[in-house]
């Protein structure tokens, strides 16, 4: 008997999307248990992993889990950390990409003109350009992930407040 059809579609254990612990396969079942989050159900047809006490679902690219958003807030709330996430390295970025699929749950949200620069037909989101993926390019990835970010070296550096005075 092949033991690999006695665990869901990831495998005997994965990482727990929430907390990256590993948690268990419930053998004979689609289902993952973390101790910390609950139960968690894999999906064949589609190769989701639903987080059943929530309905969030999540997709895997390169070992690495995704949420896929259903609501705006949900996805520029994890662009948001991003970014932190990039300042705190010591870079910043200069362009979000975000997943085609996600156009019309996002685009009311993207603010098409800046006072200061006048009218510009470029959507920003959180004063930078952004852009959506191809559907021309056919790029599996954007199925699964959500954004990208276009970065460069070396934040602006800041000078406290009180050199200012001196």
């Amino acid at each position: 008997m092949n033991l690999n059809l006695q665990y869901p579609i990831f495998g005997s254990e994965i990482l727990c999307p929430h907390c990256r612990q590993t948690i268990l396969a419930i053998t004979l079942t689609d289902s993952y248990l973390c101790d910390r989050h609950g139960a968690f159900e894999a999906n064949p047809d589609t190769s989701d992993l639903v987080h059943l006490s929530t309905g969030r679902n999540w997709r895997l690219w390169n070992g690495e889990w995704y949420r896929q958003h259903t609501h705006p807030d949900g996805i520029r709330f994890e662009i948001h950390e991003a970014l932190d996430r990039l300042y705190s390295q010591g870079y910043r970025a200069t362009k979000v990409i975000i997943a085609n699929r996600y156009n019309s749950l996002i685009s009311t949200y993207l603010q098409r003109h800046s006072p200061w620069k006048g009218n510009s037909e470029v959507p920003r989101l959180y004063g930078l350009p952004v852009e959506f993926s191809s559907e021309s390019l056919n790029e599996p990835c954007w199925n699964v992930i959500n954004f990208d970010l276009e970065k460069e070296q070396g934040v602006p550096k800041r000078y406290p407040y009180f050199r200012l005075f001196e």
